[in-house]
């Protein structure tokens, strides 16, 4: 069974070279993300998901591969249940404000 890139990007095995590259076309960086290319054309065009940036005389869609792993860590940071502080069953309790206390 492979390893699931969005666990442990830097310890996920490769399989092609082009995932070593610097630099992923939206194709290797799907891959190495574990989605869809049409997902990343998806979210590029919302302007949401890891960064890109045209590369190129014809200006194709690349991703630097230590920006995706970065946008891995931040994804894993904002989700609850990889990071504890943002777990609400371990947030204390908010007081209600009572309106009958002054009247």
């Amino acid at each position: 069974m492979p390893a699931n890139p969005l666990l442990a990007p830097s310890a996920a095995p490769v399989a092609t070279g082009a995932i070593r590259a610097a630099f992923l076309n939206v194709k290797d960086a799907a891959e190495y993300l574990g989605l869809s290319p049409h997902t990343l054309y998806v979210w590029r065009h919302r302007r949401q998901g890891p960064p890109s940036f045209r590369m190129g005389p014809r200006g194709r869609v690349m991703y630097r591969r230590e920006v995706l792993d970065a946008w891995i860590r931040e994804q894993e940071q904002a989700d609850s249940r990889s990071n504890t502080v943002l777990n609400p069953v371990s947030a204390t309790p908010q007081q209600r404000f009572s309106r009958t206390a002054n009247a």
